[in-house]
């Protein structure tokens, strides 16, 4: 009786094994993050002769962006697969040992004084009854722990290749970054809606106490406009893609820990996430404001405001007009090296969202609730 118990227990167990070996889905997340870095690594080569130079390098860095997601979710469920197995495989070696100890105390005996006990024929049939059923589940077992010490080895080879990837891949994005800002501050080839007064917003600047007023004062404030238009914002609603990768922290007119409310929201980011525009729009600000950081204000259409604040670098000239997609500037932080991205990936801690970028919209000189306009809040 118990030699059936402990071999139902094994057999379950394999039964149970097998399903999850079959799910490949860290090795699957680890080749889809080296097949990013790959295509991102080709954008940076081509880069290198793009005629437009900063959507080339705009491109670059976010399909890194992506790829190091995406290399985080793959040695993540990697480690945490591996060492699955290897808990599995301390659980079943005991109980193997256990099913091995009783079969041998349960051994047969076949000499002449056993078979002609009264009990012996019978004992030695039983037990050969008993080996015979148990023998196809160690049979199964043997097959499930070789196909789980398999996965782990193609686990521990890909998480082998993503390092040298990775590796590559870290000094590459930091330079196409480098790359990015020098090629914005050299661009000179965007359409221009006025010529900034310089004079006049600093007096708006000096005569506003909170980022609200400015961006109310700068909504009304007289442009000059140029040839250059924008296009309609009557199918824009709803569309936008949020301006950096990241989680909403606080929406529309929440209240913070401190009791504070801010009519926008504040979005959760990595460190040097690259932040873009959302739709095609005139740059109306872009500097340091009081305590905010780095502003940058953007109009998407007559009396609609974009209000991004919270950047570490932002990129472009007052005035001019630039396409949905473009570079507006880098969140603050410092890029991790290759030791402290790979213990943070696949323990799960550190290097997370830690910026923190603050989106505000504007209508009629007045914050609306930005779920109106962008498309996915995640």
């Amino acid at each position: 009786m118990k030699i059936m118990c402990v071999a139902g227990l094994i057999l379950g167990i394999c039964v149970a094994g097998a399903a999850q070996a079959q799910d490949a889905s860290p090795a699957a997340l680890a080749e889809n993050a080296l097949a990013q870095f790959k295509t991102a690594h080709e954008k940076l080569e081509k880069a290198e002769i793009a005629t437009d130079r900063v959507k080339a390098l705009t491109g670059v860095i976010q399909a890194y962006e992506d790829g190091l997601e995406a290399m985080r979710s793959g040695l993540r469920e990697a480690a945490l697969r591996e060492a699955e197995i290897n808990r599995k495989f301390q659980d079943e070696s005991g109980q193997v040992a256990t099913l091995l100890a009783v079969l041998i105390n349960l051994k047969p005996d076949a000499s002449p004084a056993a078979l002609v006990h009264p009990t012996g024929p019978l004992g030695h049939a039983r037990a050969g009854m008993l080996v015979s059923s148990i023998t196809p589940a160690m049979q199964e077992q043997a097959e499930i722990l070789r196909a789980q010490l398999q996965e782990v080895s193609i686990l521990r080879e890909l998480q082998n290749e993503a390092l040298d990837v990775l590796e590559a891949g870290l000094k590459d994005v930091q330079s196409a970054r480098t790359d990015l800002s020098q090629a914005m501050s050299n661009r000179t080839d965007l359409p221009r809606r006025f010529v900034a007064d310089a004079e006049r917003v600093q007096e708006l600047i000096n005569g506003s106490d909170t980022l609200e007023a400015f961006a109310s004062s700068l909504a009304v404030m007289d442009v000059v406009d140029g040839t250059s238009t924008l296009p309609d914002l009557d199918t824009a609603k709803g569309r936008w893609p949020l301006p950096s990768r990241g989680r909403i922290l606080r929406r529309f007119d929440e209240t913070d820990a401190a009791g504070v409310q801010r009519p926008g929201w504040l979005l959760a980011t990595r460190p040097l996430s690259l932040v873009t525009s959302p739709w095609p729009a005139t740059i109306r600000y872009q500097g340091a404001f009081l305590d905010y950081g780095n502003v940058i204000i953007l109009e998407p259409g007559n009396d609609v405001l974009i209000v991004l604040a919270g950047l570490d670098e932002v990129y472009g000239d007052v005035g001019s007009v630039i396409p949905a997609g473009s570079a507006v500037g880098l969140m603050s932080g410092t890029s991790p090296d290759l030791d402290a991205f790979v213990t943070n990936a696949t323990q799960g801690t550190g290097a997370g969202l830690s910026e923190t970028l603050y989106i505000e919209v504007r209508e009629g000189g007045k914050p609306v609730d930005p779920a109106q306009w962008f498309a996915n809040e995640q």
